[in-house]
């Protein structure tokens, strides 16, 4: 039997119809008999990230398409480590990254899509949510008090509430899509035993102590309410244009990898290539082309005046 590619393997974890769909099905410390390491997978990275940054300025000279890149994960499944791994090398010209904490104020003055659509990358750019507006549909649901304090009139909040904001983002994420967006969706699934061993590791490690909070430890009480939140997210809001990739996260090597090879492979469905030169644009640049020969054939001179050619 052929070992698996990590184009296949990354392939195997993207949903795009999730009405089947069911998380237990996901082993979050699952390889899938990928042949790597900690130590070689840094090396596949390395070329992985090479391979996108190359892409991503091609993305920014076409200036055509917008890349949409969600992170949604339970605390400590390596969100902020993939995020920093994946796009370290890539021109932060081109990237912008955003992280959404709780709604301010004035958030919550607005519908629950205002403060991500504020922050949509321009064409030629990817744009790296940490969390989003999914959020409205998992910690909000598990927490109804925050929907509450949302302040939405009482007839709008009923009992399809959570059907009609998955309908909403369907319609949002297809939107998107038909004006030029690609959109990929990551689900970074740790274990709940990872994720403790994650915890305590703060705790011992002075440099991570200031990553661990008290209301860490209190979410983990409502685990099996959360997990059936992502499942119901992910089933309900899976499109062929914007898939979930549910990706195991036990293995943190392994969930870069699994989220380089699926921006790759996004970027290079595109149909990227350099912008072309149209004949006035070649004309000016002959022009350009000829005065710059002239200044580049005159002696160059000194502070004097006098000509700083060097002597033979």
């Amino acid at each position: 039997m052929a070992r698996p590619t990590l184009a296949s393997v990354a392939r195997s974890f993207s949903v795009a119809d999730g009405r089947r769909f069911r998380l237990k099905d996901v082993d979050p410390d699952d390889t899938r008999g990928l042949p790597q390491s900690k130590e070689s997978a840094d090396d596949v990275l390395r070329d992985l990230v090479a391979r996108i940054a190359a892409l991503q300025e091609t993305l920014y000279a076409q200036d055509r398409w917008g890349v949409l890149l969600i992170f949604q994960a339970m605390d400590a499944a390596g969100k902020d480590s993939a995020i920093k791994r994946v796009f370290s090398g890539i021109n932060p010209q081109g990237v912008q990254v955003f992280s959404f904490k709780a709604p301010s104020a004035e958030e919550l003055d607005h519908d629950f899509l205002w403060r991500t659509t504020v922050r949509l990358p321009e064409r030629g750019r990817i744009g790296v949510f940490n969390r989003s507006y999914y959020e409205e549909v998992l910690v909000v649901r598990v927490h109804p008090e925050i929907l509450a304090a949302e302040r939405l009139p009482d007839k709008v909040v009923t009992k399809r509430i959570w059907q009609e904001r998955f309908e909403d983002i369907n319609s949002f994420e297809r939107h998107l899509a038909r004006n030029g967006y690609v959109i990929r969706k990551f689900f970074l699934h740790v274990s709940r035993k990872e994720q403790a061993e994650r915890f305590l590791s703060r705790l011992e490690e002075p440099d991570k102590r200031w990553k661990f909070s008290m209301g860490d430890v209190r979410e983990r009480e409502r685990w099996p309410d959360y997990m059936d939140a992502y499942e119901d997210a992910i089933r309900s809001t899976s499109q062929p244009h914007a898939p979930w990739v549910v990706v195991p996260a036990d293995k943190k090597w392994f969930a870069r990898l699994i989220v380089a090879r699926t921006v790759l492979d996004a970027l290079e469905g595109l149909d990227l290539h350099p912008p072309e030169v149209t004949e006035g644009q070649e004309r000016e640049l002959a022009a350009v082309r000829a005065a710059l020969g002239k200044d580049a054939g005159a002696p160059r001179r000194g502070a004097n005046g006098r000509s700083a050619t060097r002597r033979r």
